[in-house]
């Protein structure tokens, strides 16, 4: 799968952790898609690679118009811009750490080979672990932490997981790119780690005034719940600041929506069905501090410990 990838920069750092994230299927609140850009603006990465993308997508399949196809975009008859789908690597880092983000397309054909081809880039890449993203809708409170679920490659893993508030997936049904890379990586003995958000979807078909369905389309909290997880568990030090802001924005945004829509339909019981979500809903917070101020008395234990 070598002649697939094509990298201009190998990082040198003592260890390389890979963040992978696409626009694919499971992406509800761009936590696939969006996440992964983000960081790579406010880390400034820059692009060392990419995967070739021949063989790996449709053109056109019958019955549809424009779902697969790249954009192309025009001017008086002349073309200035064409969209195709992209597997790209990009790094920041330093001589002690280094975070390779990939973000991709995921694949309509040849999903194998894709895999296979991240998995080899991994490796010459010297990558210790890749975390892949992802989003799932599902009806919770908005102004909640979101559920964090997860998937991993090696058994040896799971204990480490268990300490970053999630829940392990017994899904069954059709793979994500995600969850397909996961047991590959478990059979090449690579740490692979999924970090699936659940993010907040209201239905209101019922409802004949609204009658559609409301989702958080960048769900700035489960950002912020996969950052934290991240820092954690790769022993990063990304600022959480602005994710944070975004976060409250976001609620107070949320917020007002609601208020907005009980006012305009007074009879639909809105804030009703948003409380009855909040009241079945059981949080399950990520506190990290805790774990931290564990590790500093043990360290001042340890240090008095040794002036005796």
């Amino acid at each position: 799968m070598v002649d697939r990838i094509n990298l201009w920069e190998l990082p040198k750092a003592e260890q390389i952790y890979m963040v992978a994230g696409w626009r694919q299927w499971a992406d509800a609140g761009s936590v696939s898609s969006g996440l992964p850009q983000y960081i790579i603006q406010r880390t400034k990465a820059r692009e060392i690679g990419e995967i070739r993308p021949r063989d790996f997508y449709l053109f056109q399949f019958p019955g549809t118009h424009d779902l697969v196809r790249p954009l192309v975009k025009f001017e008086d008859g002349h073309a200035k811009f064409l969209q195709v789908q992209r597997n790209d690597f990009f790094y920041s880092g330093d001589e002690r750490k280094g975070l390779v983000i990939f973000i991709g397309d995921e694949p309509h054909l040849n999903v194998e080979d894709y895999v296979q081809s991240l998995l080899d880039a991994a490796k010459m890449l010297k990558v210790k672990r890749i975390v892949g993203l992802g989003g799932v809708y599902g009806e919770m409170p908005y102004n909640k932490e979101r559920m964090i679920s997860s998937l991993y490659s090696l058994p040896t893993l799971k204990a480490e997981l268990s300490d970053l508030a999630v829940d392990f997936s017994d899904y069954q049904g059709g793979a994500s790119i995600g969850s397909y890379l996961s047991y590959r990586a478990g059979e090449r003995g690579i740490e692979y780690i999924s970090l699936y958000a659940f993010v907040p979807t209201y239905d209101f078909s019922n409802i004949k005034e609204l009658g559609n369905t409301i989702r958080i389309e960048n769900d700035f909290m489960a950002w912020l719940g996969i950052m934290q997880r991240l820092n954690y568990m790769l022993k990063l030090d990304f600022d959480l600041a602005d994710l944070e802001e975004k976060s409250d924005r976001l609620v107070k945004l949320v917020d007002a929506k609601v208020e907005e829509l009980e006012r305009s339909v007074p009879q639909s019981g809105i804030r009703e069905y948003l409380d009855n979500i909040t009241d079945q809903f059981v949080e399950k917070p990520f506190s990290p501090l805790d774990d931290v101020w564990e590790d500093e008395i043990r360290r001042l234990f340890d240090e008095d410990d040794s002036e005796k």
